[in-house]
């Protein structure tokens, strides 16, 4: 999951998220995981232990992120950018962040070494699960994934994804994964937690293109306070599932 600077989005930071981290941003389960009937799409993926633990679980992950296009050592060095970016976040703006007290900082941030050193482990190992690609075009076929995640982008910066832009990423996300599954994005805010504004419309819009979306609503990573997830939809998946026309 990303959050050092992409060489596609120069703004956008390369953070090293841990996999239950993952699940409660989400709103997921190991459980969920292992039992997916496909691969799972972690766009944009950052230097993130995802896809290294999801792999225990039986869970086939593939990440993308255009970052991956640089050498292995340059992606470590962004990632500890990205770490030091957060640390310093965290102590002079603790209330957008999820470690509370009696957390500190550094322990929180020790998960995030960890999960480093997996993405750093796995993908000298395997790199064919990781992809050089960035929204809004990804080059994958239609329906590819069963689960699509895309955490801390497209509206963490909105400098960077405007209103159609996001579109365009969004519309992108639930095109690669499959009409039976979904897609998951989160948060719905920018990096000083302002709300994205045009959330209503921006969800018409989808709507228009036959696209369902809900606002999942769960407890967050450590502290329990509430997670907002964007779950998209191919609004004509019940169609398809009863064999009944498409309009």
């Amino acid at each position: 999951m990303s959050a050092g600077p992409h060489p596609a989005l120069p703004d956008v930071l390369v953070t090293s998220r841990p996999l239950d981290e993952y699940c409660a941003l989400f709103g997921l389960t190991r459980a969920r995981l292992a039992a997916l009937p496909g691969p799972l799409l972690d766009c944009p993926g950052g230097a993130a232990g995802l896809a290294a633990e999801a792999r225990e679980l039986g869970c086939r992950v593939v990440a993308v992120d255009p970052a991956y296009a640089l050498p292995p050592p340059v992606v470590a060095d962004l990632a500890l950018a990205a770490r030091a970016a957060m640390a310093a976040s965290m102590t002079a703006r603790p209330w957008l962040h999820p470690s509370p007290r009696p957390y500190r900082p550094e322990r929180y941030l020790r998960s995030w070494d960890r999960a480093r050193r997996l993405f750093a482990a796995n993908s000298a190992a395997h790199p064919q699960r990781y992809v050089a690609a960035a929204l809004p075009r990804l080059p994958f076929a239609d329906g590819a994934f069963a689960l699509t995640l895309s955490g801390y982008l497209i509206f963490a910066y909105p400098e960077v994804f405007g209103p159609e832009r996001q579109l365009a990423a969004l519309t992108e996300l639930v095109r690669v994964t499959s009409p039976d599954g979904e897609v998951r994005v989160q948060p719905l805010n920018d990096g000083h937690g302002r709300r994205c504004g045009h959330l209503d419309p921006l969800r018409y819009a989808l709507g228009e293109r036959r696209i369902a979306s809900e606002i999942l609503r769960c407890p967050g990573p450590v502290d329990g306070r509430t997670v907002r997830v964007l779950v998209l939809r191919d609004a004509d998946r019940r169609r398809r599932s009863a064999g009944q026309p498409v309009m």
